[in-house]
């Protein structure tokens, strides 16, 4: 079975008098290891005259970088694609003979490479306190780290935070509550300190509703939903970068669609410029749409 999907996803600023825009940078171009198969993608900027120059990252993330040439009253960034939402196995990897228990260590040579991601930046009472509480009696990897993100999400509630930034790793433990992309670091944290490979991932998160209710258990959203989302992927010997997503509790599926990936929350954000001074009024949408299902049977 098949189910192909069109996301449009507008971001709009309008200025209160004409600005000038620094030079722009767009990180909303699906990630080379998505999972989920992009059929088709467009990126559209308003206003017309601007230039735009597609690049790589030093993380490999693709971003759109633009130039504009006159002063401008609107800024309008439009992403429109289609994916194919192809069940997927998240647990369909095989890892390293040597990773299979944990705690492993990585190769001098992986290391090396990994040492961006390895970093820890917070080292706080209380995310110490919570790393005390790790069990550590289960030795699979793997099912050593569905404990440990199910715990996460047992002990951060969800919220809507509307301020720009990343909490600090002890203000989300404190309040016990934070938004995906607070979550998202914090699990980034936890892992850096248990001595595995883990980055921030920005994307988006692609919800269907199901054929039919389930009989014992939540049965997901009333309808199709589609926003921006942040989750996290630890680096695993022989499988690569693994999504985990602290908000569900859950391994990354087909619904995660990744767009930058990198060591620090800052360099994914989705739209990074400055403006002149002025009074700004910021619209968005997120829409999604079937346009193909095959047949049930």
């Amino acid at each position: 079975m098949s189910i192909h999907v069109a996301l449009n996803h507008r971001t709009t600023y309008k200025f209160d008098r004409p600005v000038n825009l620094s030079p722009h940078v767009v990180r909303l171009r699906p990630a080379v290891h998505s999972r989920t198969p992009i059929l088709s993608y467009s990126l559209n900027i308003k206003p017309a005259d601007h230039f735009i120059n597609w690049q790589q990252d030093p993380f490999g993330n693709w971003l759109a970088r633009l130039v504009f040439n006159e002063k401008v009253t609107e800024f309008e960034v439009e992403v429109d694609l289609i994916a194919d939402m192809v069940s997927i196995n998240p647990f369909d990897f095989f890892i390293e003979d040597y990773a299979k228990e944990f705690p492993f260590k990585y190769k001098p040579e992986l290391k090396h490479e990994l040492k961006a991601y390895l970093k820890v930046t917070e080292d706080g009472k209380r995310l110490k306190k919570w790393l005390k509480g790790v069990d550590h009696k289960q030795p699979n990897t793997i099912m050593f780290l569905v404990a440990l993100i199910q715990r996460l999400e047992a002990d951060i509630g969800y919220n809507v935070r509307m301020e720009p930034g990343i909490q600090k790793c002890e203000e989300t433990l404190k309040i016990k509550r934070g938004s995906c992309r607070d979550t998202a670091w914090l699990l980034v944290q936890i892992l850096r300190h248990l001595g595995l490979a883990a980055r921030f991932v920005s994307g988006y998160l692609v919800q269907l509703t199901s054929d039919q209710k389930s009989l014992d258990g939540p049965s997901g959203p009333e309808e199709d939903f589609t926003d921006l989302h942040a989750w996290t992927e630890v680096y695993l010997p022989g499988a690569g970068w693994v999504g985990m997503d602290p908000t569900s509790g859950l391994f990354a599926g087909e619904g995660h669609i990744p767009l930058a990936c990198t060591p620090e929350p800052g360099s994914a954000a989705p739209i990074d410029g400055m403006t002149d001074k002025c009074e700004t009024e910021f619209e968005f949408n997120n829409s999604v749409t079937r346009i193909h299902e095959d047949p049930r049977v």
